[in-house]
């Protein structure tokens, strides 16, 4: 005999319980799957997006400084070349700086820049 008439002899064998439908096993496994699905949905689903995250900015933080360093340097050297004088190409990017400070400067929460307490 095989194994699958095997276990179908056994369901057809085992005496139905009073008051449960005959199909109880499935359906209480069914719903205990569901739950478990539910849970894991719940708990893993965002640690892994996390985790996701926390990788991704790892490996892009040093990435996104070292093209930020490479720039500033390349717009250095465009502008020195291009002025012929390196001075006034560091006085030129200080007050984009400059610039660029001052308008993040006002974007700032109100009461960002004092001491607590």
């Amino acid at each position: 005999m095989s194994v699958q008439s095997d276990a179908s002899n056994e369901n057809a064998a085992s005496p139905a319980i009073p008051g449960l439908p005959p199909d109880w096993p499935q359906r209480a496994t069914s719903a205990l799957v569901d739950r478990v699905d539910d849970v894991r949905a719940k708990t893993t689903g965002p640690a892994i997006s996390v985790a996701r995250m926390v990788v991704y900015g790892v490996v892009a933080l040093p990435l996104v400084i070292m093209a930020l360093v490479l720039l500033i340097i390349g717009l250095v050297r465009g502008l020195d070349i291009a002025l012929d004088r390196v001075w006034l190409a560091y006085m030129i990017l200080g007050g984009v700086f400059v610039l660029a400070g001052l308008f993040l400067w006002t974007k700032r929460p109100k009461g960002a820049a004092r001491q607590p307490g």
